[in-house]
This record gives structure tokens, sequence and C-alpha cells, in this order.
């Protein structure tokens, strides 16, 4: 009986994952050097301005709105048992703020973004498109990470505050028209509850999810093999890689986030 096969059979993940981190980390490394040394490429940062922010408005209004309106049905169901429905409006404009406006953008834009960018990065790879951007001493870093990174970071605070304020307002024609709660109330209960703590949260955890995003889906598209096949491969780990990434560091800065600015304590 072998009884180094589990130790092999637990070890080869563990190194494949080293190796992947590694590898994104010297990505990263050369990310730092291509800002700081390397040549500004504002069309293609506007092109991707376009792309991340302005094509991505109607899924990010859409997921956000309903978001908000689900959150408040539900909060609503609940409270009205307890008498507490005007307490619906700050539950959804906390939740909101602090964990589902930049969280689900940040999935919208893995799946629509991400995806793309590993794409186009992948099919560039297997048709030697990037070893010619090498040839004419243009860095694939300086050229193709970078702009995209620059304009996920621009981009994706205004989305998941847009997300924010759609759920929000959402929230209120669900609450108002459709559950009787009083204007006054509703607003007065998120004025209560609702600080800048709470937009410094959603702006910290868009441009850290739009971050990984554009490094997890630039690598796997630098990294493709294979073709056609590659291509697909590399499409469907950068969505699923950066999803998780974002769920991972969702809940380690909530962790964080949360000590450093406590809710929950009325002012």
């Amino acid at each position: 009986m072998d009884f180094t096969s589990p130790i092999r059979l637990l070890g080869k993940p563990i190194l494949a994952f080293s190796a992947y981190l590694g590898s994104v980390t010297m990505l990263i490394r050369d990310v730092f050097v291509a800002v700081v040394v390397g040549r500004w490429r504002w069309r293609v940062f506007l092109e991707q301005m376009m792309e991340i922010g302005v094509r991505s408005q109607p899924v990010i209004i859409i997921t956000g709105a309903f978001t908000g309106a689900v959150l408040t049905a539900q909060a609503l169901y609940q409270f009205a048992a307890v008498k507490m429905e005007t307490a619906a409006g700050a539950l959804t404009a906390v939740g909101m703020l602090r964990e589902l406006g930049p969280t689900i953008t940040g999935l919208m834009l893995a799946g629509r973004i991400g995806s793309a960018m590993a794409a186009e990065i992948g099919t560039m790879k297997v048709t030697e498109q990037v070893d010619a951007l090498r040839s004419m001493n243009i860095h694939p870093v300086d050229y193709l990470v970078v702009p995209r990174l620059a304009g996920m970071i621009v981009s994706v605070p205004i989305l998941a505050v847009e997300s924010v304020f759609c759920g929000i307002l959402a929230s209120w024609i669900v609450a108002v028209p459709g559950f009787g709660v009083g204007d006054g109330y509703f607003f007065d209960q998120i004025a209560h509850y609702v600080d800048l703590a709470d937009f410094f949260i959603t702006m910290i955890k868009s441009l850290v999810f739009g971050c990984l995003i554009v490094i997890i889906s630039c690598h796997q598209g630098l990294n493709t093999k294979n073709g056609a096949v590659g291509v697909g491969q590399a499409t469907t780990r950068a969505m699923v890689f950066s999803s998780l990434a974002l769920l991972v560091a969702n809940f380690l800065l909530t962790l964080i986030l949360n000590v450093m600015f406590p809710t929950g304590i009325a002012k």
C-alpha cells in the first residue's frame, strides 16, 4: 500500500494554488512598475471607461433596484409582525451601502467585464498579438492591463453608488406606495441610521473588488493556451475565480470595516 498517495493528492492542489498566487503576485508587481515608469495610454483608458462604466449601467441599475426591492419586501413582511415597518428603509439603506451594493456590482462586473477582458486578451495571446506588442517594444502589461485597471478604479465606485441609489429608490417604491409606510418615517429612519462611514465602506469595497476583477481576469487572459478551447477556459476561470475572490474579500473586509466603522448604534 502506497502511504504517500494521500499526501500527493493533497499536495498537488496546494502547490498549484501556491504557483497561481505567485504568478498573480508577479503580475501585480509588473502593474506597479508599469504605473510608475510606463506610458499613459489615454485612448485605451477612455475606451475602458466607456466599456466598464457606461455600458455596464443598465445591468447595475436593474440588479441594484430589484435587490433593494426584494430586501425591503422581505423586511416589511417580517417587521409587520412587530409593528416596525418604518425600519425597513433604514435596513435596506444600510444593507445596500455596507454589503449588497458593492457586492452585487462586483459580481455583475465579474460576469460582464471580467470574462470579456479574459476573452479579449486571451484571443490576443493565442493569435500571437501579445508577442507582436513585445516585438514593437510595447509591454503587454503597460498596454493591456494598466488602462483596464485605471478604468475599473474610476468606474466601479460610481457604479456601486448608482446601485445603492437605485436600491434605495426601489425600497421607497415598495415601502411607501406599496405597503403604505409614511414618507416622513421612511426617510427619518434612513437619516438616523445611515452616516458617512457607510459610504466609505461602499467606496473601499468597490475599489478592492474592481482591482481583484481586473488582476484575475487579465492574468487569465495573459496565460491563455491551446487556442480557442483555451480562450473559453480562461473566460470561465476568470469569472469563477473573480467571483470567489470577491466573496472571500467581502467577508474579510466586512470583519475589518465593521470594527473600524461600527453600525447599529443610534445617533
